[in-house]
């Protein structure tokens, strides 16, 4: 949607203001900030990982402008569950001031404080568990339980005196989850008859009809294929899904082979789950990476990253012959992992990769290797039914799964007035039982660049692009005080197809351009190599259909 919103009117007492920083419109860096009477709770802090066309950026966070001037106002941050989409964003956030209290389950206050540790900050926690309520200055918080593709996800409730909201985080009803930890239906149904104000559900399969398959269909899957497997078995998945992890340490025993971890955040989350008892590990089924290769293939499986085609990990090195384990003939890797709308190229050139040097790749479009950890729409429906809110604003989507999600609601029978589809950086007010957006803050992206922070533009990126792209030209002269070529042109190109001897022809319009500036009384050295660029870059997209960076260097002698 194409709309430009004025800023929000400051905030009336006994208003709660909800602005999300990420996660609209887009499956990542989710993070919701909630204010009321001057004080602000955060639900979520998480990364997106780049696309192709942002080279060079290791991930991009919620844009923290809008509370940077604000921090001492953070009462808390919720995080509903342990993934990176949620919690990736927090260490960042709390360069910005570290003593925020963190607000969590036992395992996702485990993978954090881990991720913490390697970037030397100390938090302050406090670990919540289902049906656990904390107040907060104004915000009263209860805690649900929800089902997801890691243990220990929550849903937030937030009562304030403006009004109610519940937030799912990411939830799939599973029926018969493998940790019985079910999506408490009772508790959705008590807040609904108690009254909510705002339902913000997860909208990532609002666009798929029915309901989620189980995830306990998956394990006999998984041990089937590893079952007829010859060689090494590599299964690739997000490296905080304990769940799939758990089958596969199952399915990989169960045929007498062990199983190598590998993957600084697969080792470091599992190890966590493991010593926390979420991981059921028998005796000897773990072998460390270093010692795998003393394993016969067939006695072997990797676990990994790299699910998502991510040029640096795992799966994406061996698919490039560029990591230790050599996958060929006779070799079995499985994804076990659901596409991320953006990430489909990627995966596919990954696999393309794998095939081609003679592995037998298992993924989701051709076996059941995984199932969604989000609610599909015959699930939605029954949670609208349940709750009957009076507003809704779907969250964690793109646009056609926030617009799905809306359309649910509405069959439901909440008005279509009372269903918002926002942005990012939108601002919504509840008050006396209605919702409303009420303008907009700046709200952009936030690029991490190895140790920098917020400092690369989108302009950095297309230069970035234009070198990867169309390539590089220098040029350098030493004119004299008439504008006469002393030296040069010298030019010398990279990346460029054609041969350095191809500008013979254009050295003479830049010595001549030059020429007919100085005739003109331009004298000045930055004006001089203007005059260079726009003749050589007219000459290049004429005669090659290029657009090269062009960087000239002219020297007054």
């Amino acid at each position: 949607m194409v709309l430009t919103l004025p800023a929000p009117a400051a905030l009336r007492a006994g208003t709660l203001r909800i602005v999300p920083l990420g996660g609209i419109g887009e499956i990542g860096r989710n993070m919701t900030v909630f204010e009321i009477d001057g004080k602000l709770l955060i639900v979520d802090c998480g990364v997106l990982f780049p696309e192709e066309h942002q080279p060079g950026v290791d991930v991009i966070l919620p844009d923290f402008g809008y509370i940077r001037d604000r921090l001492d106002d953070v009462v808390g941050i919720v995080l509903t569950h342990g993934h990176e989409d949620h919690i990736g964003g927090v260490p960042y956030l709390l360069r910005l001031r570290e003593d925020i209290p963190l607000l969590g389950s036992a395992l996702t206050l485990a993978f954090v404080e881990a991720k913490l540790k390697e970037h030397k900050i100390t938090p302050y926690t406090l670990v919540v568990a289902e049906g656990q309520r904390e107040q907060l200055a104004g915000f009263n918080l209860e805690f649900v339980a929800v089902n997801h593709s890691i243990p220990d996800a929550l849903a937030v409730c937030i009562r304030t005196v403006a009004g109610s909201v519940l937030h799912t985080g990411d939830f799939k009803m599973d029926q018969i989850p493998l940790d019985g930890r079910l999506t408490d239906l009772r508790a959705f149904a008590r807040i609904g008859e108690e009254g909510l104000d705002l339902f913000m559900c997860d909208s990532t399969n609002a666009d798929v009809p029915g309901f989620t398959p189980l995830e306990k269909d998956i394990g006999p899957v998984i041990e089937n294929v590893i079952s007829r497997a010859t060689g090494k078995v590599i299964v690739a998945s997000f490296s905080s899904h304990v769940h799939r992890v758990q089958q596969v340490i199952d399915a990989a025993v169960a045929n007498g082979r062990r199983v190598a971890l590998v993957g600084r955040s697969m080792v470091r989350n599992m190890e966590i789950a493991a010593q926390m008892g979420y991981l059921k590990v028998p005796e000897g089924a773990f072998i460390d990476y270093k010692h795998a290769g003393d394993v016969p293939p067939e006695n072997i499986v990797y676990m990994s990253t790299g699910s998502q085609g991510e040029p640096m990990a795992v799966l994406a090195r061996m698919a490039n012959l560029e990591h230790d384990i050599q996958v060929g003939e006779g070799d079995t890797v499985i994804l076990a992992s659901s596409l991320i709308p953006g990430n489909e190229n990627a995966v596919y050139r990954v696999i393309d990769g794998l095939t081609k040097l003679g592995a037998n790749v298992v993924h989701k479009g051709n076996a059941k290797v995984h199932v969604s950890g989000h609610a599909a729409a015959g699930e939605l429906l029954y949670c609208y039914n349940i709750l009957k809110p009076k507003n809704v604003m779907p969250v964690h989507g793109e646009y056609r799964h926030l617009i799905a999600n809306g359309k649910l609601a509405e069959q439901t029978g909440i008005d279509s007035e009372r269903v918002l589809i926002t942005e990012d950086g939108w601002v919504v007010d509840l008050r006396d039982g209605i919702a409303e957006v009420v303008g907009a803050v700046e709200c952009g992206l936030l690029f991490v660049d190895g140790k920098t922070v917020g400092k690369i533009t989108e302009d950095d990126l297309h230069d970035r692009r234009v070198l990867a792209e169309e390539g590089f030209i220098s040029i350098f002269c030493v004119v004299d005080t008439d504008g006469r070529v002393i030296v040069g042109p010298e030019i010398r190109a990279r990346a460029f197809a054609e041969e350095d001897h191809v500008f013979d022809d254009v050295k003479p319009l830049i010595s001549k351009a030059l020429a007919e500036a100085a005739g003109q009384g331009v004298r000045d050295p930055h004006a001089l190599q203007q005059v260079i660029r726009r003749t050589i870059g007219t000459w290049v997209n004429r005669a090659h259909r290029r657009r090269p960076m062009i960087i000239p260097v002219v020297v007054v002698g």
